[in-house]
C-alpha cells in the first residue's frame, strides 16, 4: 500500500491526515505525480492524481478526501499512455535516455499534467511525452458505479497544443495554461481551441508546476529536467540557481 500525508501549511511539523492507497490503486510501478483538488465535491472535496509511471500502467487516481477511499480510472487507456510516435525535441536535440555504458533509449512517460475546468465538470490532462491534450468528465471519474468502458467513452482528444507539456493550469474564464518544454514556452488554450503564447524565453528550461495565484500572476518553475544526468551519459548539465518565474495574466483564479 502507498500512503499520502496531508499537513497544515501553517504548522508543517503536524500531520493532519493520512490516506492509504490500496495496492490495486497505487500500483507497485506507480509514480504518483501531479494533483488537483476540487473542494466543491462531497463533504471535504476530492483529489485527482496522475500516475506518470514509465514502467507500468498509467491512469488517473481519484480520492474522496472525506472517506479516504480511492480508485483508479482510465487505467492504461491510450489517452494516459505515452504517444508511441512522439519524439521530443528539447534544446535542439532529440531527448533520449542516455545512461553510461548503454545504448540510447526512448524517453516515454504517461499521464502527467492535469487541470480542472472552472465549473468542475471537465478534467484536462496530458501524457508527458505527447503533444495532445485530453479531457474527461469529472462526474464520470467521481462516480464509482461507472465502468471503465463508460469512462473511456467520455474521453475527448482536444488535439495538438503546440508542444509537449509537463504542468497544466486553468482559470475561471475556461482557459487552460500549457507548459511547453520543447519550446521554452508557456501557452494558453481558449475554450474555442485557439492557442496563444504567453511566455517564450531561453531561460524557461522545462517549465512546470503552473499555479495561477490571487495576485493575478501565473507562477511556474524551470526545473531543467532535460539536463539531468540520465539524458547525458551520467553528466549533470543543470545550472544553479533554479528559477521560479511569474508572468502577469488576465485570467482569474478559480474559486473552489
Amino acid at each position: 500500500m502507498t500512503e499520502a500525508v496531508m499537513a497544515d501549511v501553517a504548522t508543517l511539523d503536524r500531520v493532519i491526515r493520512k490516506i492509504v492507497f490500496p495496492s490495486d490503486v497505487a500500483l507497485p510501478t506507480s509514480y504518483l505525480n501531479d494533483v488537483r483538488f476540487d473542494l466543491r465535491r462531497r463533504a471535504q472535496g476530492m483529489a485527482f492524481i496522475t500516475d506518470s509511471s514509465s514502467y507500468g500502467p498509467n491512469g488517473i487516481i481519484v480520492v474522496d478526501l472525506e472517506s479516504g477511499m480511492s480508485w483508479r480510472r482510465l487505467n492504461n487507456h491510450p489517452s494516459t499512455k505515452p504517444d508511441p510516435e512522439f519524439v521530443p525535441i528539447v534544446e535542439g536535440e532529440v531527448l533520449q535516455l542516455r545512461l553510461p555504458g548503454q545504448s540510447p533509449m526512448k524517453f516515454a512517460v504517461g499521464s502527467d499534467g492535469i487541470a480542472i475546468g472552472p465549473d468542475g465538470k471537465i478534467l484536462y490532462y496530458c501524457p508527458l511525452t505527447s503533444r495532445h491534450l485530453y479531457s474527461v468528465s469529472v462526474d464520470g471519474l467521481a462516480d464509482q458505479s461507472q465502468t471503465e468502458a463508460q469512462i473511456a467513452a467520455m474521453v475527448k482528444d482536444l488535439g495538438e497544443k503546440g508542444g509537449a507539456s509537463d504542468g497544466l493550469e486553468s482559470d475561471a474564464q475556461g482557459r487552460v495554461y500549457l507548459s511547453d518544454y520543447e519550446h521554452d514556452a508557456v501557452r494558453r488554450r481558449a475554450p474555442d481551441g485557439s492557442i496563444e503564447t504567453l511566455v517564450h524565453d531561453p531561460r524557461v528550461l522545462w517549465p512546470d508546476t503552473l499555479s495561477l495565484a490571487a495576485d493575478g500572476y501565473l507562477y511556474f518553475t524551470a526545473n531543467q529536467i532535460e539536463r539531468q544526468p540520465s539524458f547525458h551519459n551520467g553528466q549533470d548539465l543543470r545550472k544553479k540557481p533554479y528559477a521560479l518565474f511569474r508572468v502577469k495574466v488576465d485570467g482569474t483564479r478559480i474559486r473552489e
